[in-house]
């Protein structure tokens, strides 16, 4: 009989051990081990995640066996398996690991066995029950395939641990109770990162492009407006500083573009496209702002796996 109860339940299965294995979806639903039949996280944004499915639906995921690196749901057409759009941490599997974070909250784990398939994948050889883990720590970042994804760290929780609860917002801005904290943060999706450095970019640079030159104007006074990318990455997994030297000023299409790894920058700051690897410009400079050689260098690697011709 398929178990109906929308009620979330933490931690271990009665009748349920570690190793245990299961044929499909429904007999884990049966179980209650993971209750949302065709979904890969099992919970909701106000109490947490219960479960998740390791079904190699990612290409971003890593597993180490005691850590997971889980990609979150969200962005994925369903008939061709591709992403085609960011996820958010506003999608309600997403938020709900956001919140395990803050509450401390064990996640039961299962893995997919045997996954096959080109589009629609699925575990040939059922699912195994891999036990309790914790989620230690999330961060959003472009993905593989060119998308923003969110990505979850869990760690298996040994005999006898405490799991604590943890602060969800990377950079400390909010000072309040975890939990309203961590609704707080789900709610806005993504910190602005409006710094002094990046103002001071922008206006060295009189918001314009200095990959396109472009200077959109958004006012008849003549307001500008223009984005701070950073070259290295800001928090997790690429912990890029906030310092000018790692900074652009960008409009929209080419942050979206240099984000997504479709423009790169060389040591002599020709400007490249990522996808025919052709020189397409120069990078434009202006004193008072030098960029890190460190830092256009560490953005090609990131991108390397999908160009290996970058250096």
């Amino acid at each position: 009989m398929v178990n109906r109860s929308t009620t979330v339940k933490f931690g271990s299965i009665d009748g349920v051990s570690e190793g245990d294995w299961f044929e499909s979806h429904v007999a884990l639903n049966v179980k209650g081990v993971h209750r949302q039949s065709g979904s890969g996280i099992s919970g909701t944004p106000n109490v947490g995640a219960d479960s998740i499915v390791l079904s190699g639906g990612y290409v971003d995921d890593a597993d180490r066996g005691n850590e997971i690196i889980y990609t979150g749901m969200g962005g994925r057409d369903r008939d061709t398996g591709r992403m085609v759009e960011d996820q958010s941490l506003a999608t309600r599997g997403n938020a709900a690991l956001v919140m395990s974070q803050a509450l401390g909250k064990p996640v039961r784990v299962i893995e997919g066995l045997k996954i096959r398939g080109k589009k629609r994948l699925k575990a040939t050889g059922g699912y195994r029950y891999r036990g309790l883990y914790r989620v230690a720590e999330h961060w959003e970042t472009i993905g593989i395939e060119g998308f923003r994804i969110c990505q979850f760290r869990l760690l298996k929780i040994g005999p006898g641990e405490t799991i604590p609860r943890l602060p969800v917002d990377p950079l400390g801005f909010e000072v309040t109770d975890v939990e309203e904290q961590a609704r707080r943060y789900i709610m806005q999706e993504r910190l602005a990162r409006d710094t002094a450095v990046t103002r001071r970019v922008k206006a060295l640079h009189n918001d314009t492009c200095q990959i396109c030159n472009l200077r959109m104007l958004v006012s008849p006074a003549g307001v500008a407006y223009s984005e701070a990318a950073h070259i290295q990455a800001l928090g997790k997994p690429h912990c890029g500083p906030d310092v000018i030297e790692n900074v652009l000023c960008l409009c929209p299409n080419c942050h979206a573009r240099f984000d997504r790894g479709a423009l790169h920058i060389s040591d002599d700051l020709n400007v490249i496209d990522g996808l025919t690897l052709k020189c397409v410009g120069r990078l434009r400079s202006t004193v008072g702002h030098e960029i890190g050689i460190q830092f256009v260098r560490q953005h090609r690697r990131r991108w390397r796996g999908r160009s290996p011709e970058l250096a």
